[in-house]
């Protein structure tokens, strides 16, 4: 009797074993990524995540060129296929502003704002198997997990881990740095060909993953169908290591290329100059006169004033400047700072 029980407990034992190794090599990595999240600031969280990306795996599969699409790819992978929650996305207005300049050593920086009516920002290092490690920022409360939904507690986190496929603005190891704003219209992109379709945010993801400057990210862009997210017009504002900066819009569904340091939130390129531009708003004007006054040569400092000076105050309705970023595009690292408390730095360098 007494052998018989020893050979039941036994068995269970390494049932658990089996089990439990089973549960770590196909959810290792997202646990550890789960349990990284830490709350920075109000607004303001951080993970890291090391392992499988599966960003390879959504581009074979031919992408997605909507929320809904992506949601059932990125629950299936997170979940590995035993649950898939419901979600979606809602529209809603935002305004951004990004600036880049060199400094005095000869360094690259870019500086952005993201504003928008309510945020809570999760920043995500991610240190992908196959790809460039990256430092990148999205909005939690467009996952539509809820409107309480914060990254905290271990179910909520392991959630936040959709972050591996969306991003509003990031910087990877080579220093190429991206930012979305949206660009002055309700137009949609939506381009169909028989490329691998992506929405605005994964493409920033997909860039960040495999571009190390501003001629690779372009390639890559056209070399996808691109769709609009949350129902608006974009732009990208872009630079690398080199100094190169543009910005890239889309008319009639094609790509166009402007250059410029220079971007807020109306079309720059001439087929629909300055669309979206409203009475009053100053804060392109202003990141200009800036640059001109420096001849684009700035400190991180005067970086940092510039992009405060134009960041964006809490009104009815508006949280305003949810995050401001800082971008040394040739040392690659950033300095975040959330819903303008611009003395509490967080920084964090790529490439340890």
């Amino acid at each position: 009797m007494k052998k018989g029980i020893k050979i039941v407990l036994w068995s269970l034992l390494v049932l658990f074993i089996v089990a439990g190794v089973y549960v770590w090599i196909t959810f290792g990595s997202f646990i550890q990524g789960a349990l990284s999240v830490e709350k920075l600031d109000d607004g303001l969280y951080y993970m890291e995540y090391k392992g499988d990306d599966g960003f390879d795996g959504l581009v074979e599969q031919g992408g997605c060129e909507n929320s809904e699409q992506l949601a059932n790819y990125v629950m299936g992978f997170l979940s590995k296929g035993f649950y898939k929650p419901e979600r979606k996305t809602e529209k809603a207005d935002f305004g951004c502003s990004a600036l880049t300049v060199k400094t005095p050593d000869g360094s690259v920086m870019m500086g952005r704002n993201f504003d928008f009516p309510s945020a809570t920002a999760m920043i995500l290092h991610t240190i992908p198997n196959h790809g460039y490690e990256s430092i990148t920022t999205f909005n939690v409360e467009f996952y539509g997990f809820g409107k309480d939904y914060k990254p905290e507690g271990f179910s909520n986190q392991y959630m936040a881990l959709t972050g591996l496929f969306a991003a509003l603005d990031g910087i990877n190891e080579k220093g190429l740095a991206i930012a979305d704003l949206v660009a002055g219209d309700s137009v949609q992109t939506h381009q169909r060909t028989s490329k691998p379709d992506l929405t605005t945010t994964t493409a920033i993801r997909y860039m960040l993953n495999n571009a190390a400057n501003v001629d690779e990210a372009l390639k890559l862009l056209r070399s996808i169908d691109m769709h609009s997210d949350i129902g608006m017009a974009h732009h990208y504002a872009m630079a690398d290591a080199s100094g190169r900066n543009v910005v890239v819009e889309y008319v009639d569904n094609e790509m166009v290329v402007v250059e410029s340091p220079v971007v807020a939130n109306h079309y720059l390129c001439e087929a629909k100059l300055n669309t979206g531009l409203i009475e009053g708003d100053d804060r392109y004007d202003r990141l200009c006169e800036r640059y001109s006054q420096t001849d684009g040569v700035m400190s991180e400092k005067q970086l940092t004033d510039a992009i405060a000076a134009v960041s964006q105050p809490q009104r009815d309705g508006f949280l305003g400047t949810a995050w401001t970023m800082v971008m040394d595009l040739t040392h690659p690292s950033v300095t975040y700072y959330s819903i303008r408390h611009f003395d509490k730095p967080f920084s964090f360098k790529l490439g340890k």
